[in-house]
C-alpha cells in the first residue's frame, strides 16, 4: 500500500508539472488567438473586445488559476476556433486515436517481438542480418518521411506499375467523402483507409522491439536454465517460447509502457498526414490556431494516458517478478 500511494504520488506531481509546462509554453508563444480570429481589416478596438471575451486580457497567472478551477471542476473550457466545449471536441477525436494507436501498439509487439525472436534462433545467418539492416533503417526513419514513401507508393506508385485494385490503397481520411456504404461495407472502408497509417505506426515500433527481443533472448540463452533444457534435448522451438519468451515477459511489460509516448508522438505526424480526425490532427491544429483550451485538453489526455501506462507497467512487473517483492 506504501509503495502504491508514493506512486501515485509521483504520478500527480509529474502530471501537474506536465501540464503548466505545457500551459506557459504555449501561452507564451508569439501571437495569440484574437490575433488569428480577427479579420485582417479589423480595428484595434475589435481585437480588444475579442481579447477580452476569451479571456486573454487577464494576467498569465490569473489565467492559469482560471484555467486550473475549470479543470478541477470538470470543464476544460470552450474551443476558440470551434466554439464548442473541448470535451465535446476531444470525445470526437480520442476513440479515432485509441482505436489507431492500440492497433498499431499490438501489432507492433506481436511482429517485433516475433521477429526478435526469429533473429536470435538464427544468430549470424543471412536472415538474421538481413532484418538487422531493415529494422535500423525503419526505425530510424522519421514517421513522416516513411508515411509519405508509403502514399506515394500504394497511390501513384500503384498507378504506375499497375497494381491490382485491392493493393491501390487509400491514402486520406477515414472514409471516402461520397461513400454512402453502410454495415461491414463501411467498416471495411475503414479497415483499408486505416492500413496505410497502422503499417508508419507498427513498423517503426516493431523495428526497435525485435532489436530489444533480440537482445533479451541472446543474453537468456546463456542461462543455466536454457543450457539444461537444451542438454536434456528439448527441441529449440519449445526452448524459445517456454524458457525464453516467458523469463523475457518482465521486461517487455516495462518496454510496453515505453513505448505508448512513441505512439502518441508518432500519432501527431501521422494523423496529419493521412488527415484522420484524432487527437493528433486535432493537436496540430489547436496549436496552429493557438486555440489554448484544445492544446491543454489534449495535453490533459496525453499526460493522462502516458502516466497511466507506467503505473499499470509498474504494477504489473511488480506482480510479474517476484524479485520486485
Amino acid at each position: 500500500m506504501r509503495v502504491l500511494i508514493h506512486r501515485g504520488a509521483e504520478s500527480l506531481l509529474l502530471f501537474w508539472l506536465v501540464v503548466s509546462l505545457t500551459f506557459l509554453l504555449a501561452h507564451l508563444a508569439p501571437g495569440d488567438a484574437a490575433d488569428l480570429l480577427v479579420s485582417p481589416s479589423a480595428s484595434p478596438e475589435e481585437v480588444t473586445s475579442l481579447r477580452r471575451t476569451l479571456g486573454l486580457d487577464a494576467s498569465l497567472p490569473v489565467q492559469y488559476v482560471r484555467w486550473v478551477g475549470g479543470v478541477l471542476r470538470g470543464d476544460l473550457g470552450e474551443s476558440f476556433a470551434l466554439r464548442e466545449p473541448v470535451v465535446r471536441v476531444i470525445a470526437r477525436a480520442l476513440p479515432i486515436s485509441l482505436a489507431l494507436g492500440l492497433t498499431s501498439l499490438v501489432l507492433t509487439f506481436v511482429v517485433g517481438v516475433s521477429v526478435g525472436l526469429f533473429q536470435a534462433a538464427r544468430r549470424g545467418h543471412w536472415q538474421d542480418r538481413v532484418l538487422t539492416g531493415i529494422g535500423i533503417t525503419i526505425f530510424a526513419a522519421p514517421s513522416y518521411w516513411l508515411a509519405l514513401a508509403l502514399v506515394a507508393l500504394f497511390t501513384t506508385g500503384a498507378s504506375w506499375w499497375g497494381f491490382p485494385d485491392w493493393l491501390r490503397l487509400p491514402a486520406f481520411g477515414i472514409r471516402s467523402p461520397a461513400s454512402t456504404a453502410a454495415g461491414w461495407d463501411a467498416a471495411r472502408e475503414v479497415i483499408r483507409h486505416a492500413l496505410l497509417p497502422v503499417t508508419v505506426l507498427a513498423a517503426i515500433g516493431a523495428a526497435g522491439i525485435a532489436r530489444y527481443a533480440r537482445a533479451a533472448a541472446l543474453d537468456l540463452a546463456g542461462s543455466d536454465w536454457v543450457r539444461t533444457a537444451r542438454a536434456k534435448g528439448v527441441v529449440e522451438r519449445r526452448v524459445m517460447g517456454r524458457h525464453l519468451l516467458a523469463n523475457a515477459v518482465p521486461p517487455l511489460v516495462v518496454l510496453f509502457a515505453l513505448s505508448v509516448p512513441g505512439v502518441v508522438a508518432g500519432s501527431v505526424f501521422v494523423e496529419g498526414i493521412f488527415a484522420w480526425p484524432g487527437m493528433g490532427r486535432l493537436m496540430l491544429a489547436a496549436i496552429a490556431a493557438r486555440d489554448y483550451p484544445v492544446v491543454m485538453g489534449a495535453t490533459l489526455v496525453y499526460a493522462a494516458l502516458v502516466i497511466i501506462a507506467n503505473g499499470l507497467a509498474d504494477m504489473t512487473l511488480y506482480l510479474l517478478d517476484p524479485r520486485r517483492r
